[in-house]
C-alpha cells in the first residue's frame, strides 16, 4: 500500500524543512511538493527535492508545473484536474505523472491517458473539498480503473487506510495524515 504525502503550508514549513522532511519519510513512500499560494515556489522546490533526496522515497514530485518538475529533475509532476493536456507534455520529457480526478468520467480520461498514476477525491469529508464521494464509489472506480488508484481526501487514520486498501487501491494519500 503506496502512503503518498501532499505536502502543503500547514505540514511543511521551510524554517523546519530538515525536521519536516524526516517526519514525512517515516512514514511515506512518496512526497509532493504542494504550496498554490507562495511566490517562492521555485526556489523552495530546489530545497525541497535536495532535503527529500536524502531519503528513500519511491518518488519526490512537484506539483502543477511539470516543466519546473523536470528543470529541477523532480522524479515527476502531479497534475490536476485540470491539467489533463498537460499529461503527454510531462511523459514526453521523462517524468513520472500523476493526475488528480474526481469524477468517474475524469478517471476514464485519465486511464485512456500516458499518466502512471492517479488520484480519487475526496473519499472522506475534508474542507472545502466538496462532498465525500465514499467507499462504495471508490472501490468502482478502483474496479473500473487500469492505472494504480489512490484514494485522496480526509483520510486521517489507520482504520480509514485499511478501508481503502479493502475497496483494491494501490494506496492512499493525504495531507493531515502526515502532520
Amino acid at each position: 500500500m503506496i502512503a503518498y504525502a501532499i505536502t502543503d503550508p500547514s505540514t511543511l514549513n521551510f524554517q523546519t524543512l530538515t525536521t519536516d522532511i524526516a517526519r514525512f519519510a517515516s512514514k511515506a513512500d512518496m512526497i509532493v511538493y504542494r504550496d498554490k499560494l507562495t511566490p517562492l515556489y521555485g526556489s523552495n522546490a530546489l530545497l525541497f527535492l535536495a532535503e527529500a533526496r536524502k531519503y528513500t522515497f519511491q518518488k519526490i514530485l512537484l506539483h502543477g508545473d511539470y516543466q519546473l518538475a523536470y528543470k529541477l529533475k523532480a522524479d515527476g509532476i502531479h497534475l490536476t484536474s485540470t491539467q489533463f493536456e498537460d499529461i503527454e507534455k510531462a511523459k514526453a520529457l521523462g517524468l513520472f505523472v500523476v493526475v488528480s480526478t474526481h469524477t468517474l468520467e475524469e478517471m476514464q480520461i485519465v486511464d485512456n491517458s500516458n499518466a502512471d498514476m492517479m488520484t480519487f477525491s475526496p473519499i472522506f469529508k475534508t474542507s472545502n473539498k466538496g462532498e465525500p464521494k465514499g467507499i462504495e464509489l471508490l472501490e468502482k472506480a478502483s474496479y473500473y480503473s487500469s492505472k494504480p488508484l489512490i484514494a485522496l481526501g480526509g483520510i486521517l487514520t489507520q482504520e480509514q487506510i485499511e478501508m481503502c486498501e479493502a475497496c483494491g487501491t494501490e494506496g492512499f494519500a493525504s495531507i493531515r495524515y502526515f502532520k
